[in-house]
């Protein structure tokens, strides 16, 4: 059970209840916070104060004033006309923890909503009832507009839930089966649950988890080309990494280092050459750089996830509320372009590692990996899929943030696309992973030839575990196959959760 006050929650413990579905309880503090705010609210709406989306309507209709007996439809009306979104769903795990960031913000008690409205969120938290979210639709400033309102309509007992083969089925009948109540929205409420950028924070977190997985194994797979390779361990020296000073850099040679201690198939300087080509020599500086743009990803994550980013936000009991801009989604949207080329480039030199692997006048092995060089094909055309998906990525990399499209008449003339980023650098992390695997693959292949007895011993370990993934080469068969094998073999996430792939 994780204990959530809208002020600590973290990526560790997002992995916890996302993909280990853990579950949720609001700290009493953040509850008392959640009570005053919403009594601050009652009383602005008893009063007739003129409050943005508490007593006018939104965006370019911000200047209509709201009757207090049509408090609720305007909430209802807001909910149910802005649940615009198209496309495939976001997987089971985006939506659970798209439902957990929105209610974290809210617990903070700026937000004005009822107590009942943060505890059917952690009730259906905590029953897994998790929405059916189309991912496609917002522009990323307002907040996540169209997503939101998809998640905000469960609430209230409309829209769509996750059934239990994964297929969506009719909220209230679900509700009916688990005995769950949906609510009225009141005043204030139906904003506060849309305004924000809980989905492009979610896919932002799932992006995370799975690329900092991507980001180790590509340190051990590129371990096992050294060594089909007989690559120069001189290079991931420590002293070369301490000259430059990244930190991150120096932790890649590091763990190398560590990968390849014991192995008899690694070279020094002149043993065969003078020095290695750069996607073997420069490992540790490109994946280092990666590494680098990953902590900078985490750290902005993590402040979201502890944002208020709705508006208006309610300060000082009621006496200051304030119209602002919190739910502009920049700051994801730059973290999320920047991750993109990060993964990008992982793959990048992963599939330069391939060629190596392949190429026979970049090599002393078969042409190929070949078992019959021309009668069999061997890893030709892997080698052809790698090219094709780095490609791919090339034109996913390119930053959905320098793009923005004025909405709402003008009033919301600049926004972030923050949620196009991530879905982009999603599909990255994707691309990226399946190039690892075809260099995992062709690694596994080429160090037999090489002798597995001479590997290094965590690097054997490996071997063997990818081994009754994919069997040795010994004629050519549909390799399609392999790939996917290997590709679901280095995602734990979609190991342990089968409803955790990101696109469905």
């Amino acid at each position: 059970m994780i204990e959530l006050t809208g002020h600590s929650l973290t990526i560790e413990q997002l992995k916890r209840i996302c993909v280990q579905k853990e579950e949720v309880t609001i700290a009493e503090k953040s509850m008392q916070a959640v009570r005053e705010s919403r009594a601050a609210v009652e009383k602005i709406v008893s009063e007739n104060k003129t409050v943005y989306g508490i007593t006018t309507g939104f965006g370019k209709f911000s200047d209509v004033m709201i009757a207090e007996d049509h408090v609720e439809d305007l909430q209802l009306n807001l909910i149910r006309s802005h649940a615009c979104g198209v496309g495939e769903p976001f997987s089971e795990m985006v939506s659970r923890a798209m439902m957990v960031l929105r209610l974290n913000a809210l617990i903070k008690g700026f937000s004005g909503v009822r107590p009942v409205v943060v505890e059917l969120l952690a009730e259906l938290i905590n029953k897994q009832i998790h929405p059916v979210i189309p991912q496609q639709g917002s522009l990323g400033a307002s907040g996540d507009l169209a997503p939101l309102s998809h998640l905000a309509l469960v609430l209230i007992g409309e829209g769509e839930v996750f059934g239990k083969d994964g297929h969506p089925v009719a909220t209230a009948n679900v509700f009916a089966e688990k005995k769950v109540q949906p609510i009225v929205l009141q005043a204030k409420e139906g904003l506060a649950l849309i305004n924000g950028t809980q989905a492009m924070v979610a896919m932002g977190v799932v992006n995370y988890i799975e690329a900092e997985q991507l980001a180790y194994d590509s340190e051990w797979i590129a371990a096992l080309t050294m060594e089909s390779l007989e690559g120069i361990i001189d290079a991931f020296h420590p002293a070369v990494h301490e000259a430059r000073g990244y930190p991150q850099q120096m932790a890649v040679a590091k763990r190398m280092r560590d990968w390849l201690e014991g192995s008899q198939l690694i070279t020094r300087q002149g043993d065969k050459r003078v020095q290695d080509a750069y996607s073997l020599r420069c490992i540790p500086q490109v994946h280092g750089a990666s590494w680098q743009a990953l902590d900078y990803v985490k750290e902005k994550l993590e402040i979201e996830a502890n944002a208020a980013t709705d508006n208006p936000l309610i300060f000082e009991g009621g006496e200051l509320v304030i119209s602002g801009g919190n739910f502009h989604g920049q700051p994801i949207a730059l973290a999320m372009d920047f991750l993109k080329i990060a993964v990008a480039e992982l793959a990048n030199i992963a599939e330069r590692r391939v060629e190596r692997l392949v190429n026979p006048q970049l090599n002393d092995l078969p042409p190929f990996l070949s078992p019959e060089p021309g009668l069999q094909s061997g890893a030709m055309i892997m080698q052809y899929a790698a090219a094709s998906l780095v490609s791919e990525n090339k034109t996913l990399a390119h930053p959905a943030s320098v793009d923005s499209i004025p909405s709402s008449a003008n009033q919301e003339d600049h926004v972030s696309m923050g949620t196009t980023s991530a879905r982009h650098a999603a599909l990255i992390i994707q691309n990226s992973r399946r190039v690892l695997a075809i260099e995992c693959i062709c690694a596994l292949q080429a160090v037999e030839y090489q002798g597995v007895e001479k590997m290094a011993p965590k690097l054997k370990r490996k071997w063997e575990q990818a081994r009754a993934i994919v069997p040795s080469i010994t004629k050519d068969r549909v390799f399609s196959k392999d790939m996917e094998a290997m590709n679901d073999f280095l995602n734990p996430v979609i190991k342990k959760n089968n409803t955790a792939k990101i696109f469905n």
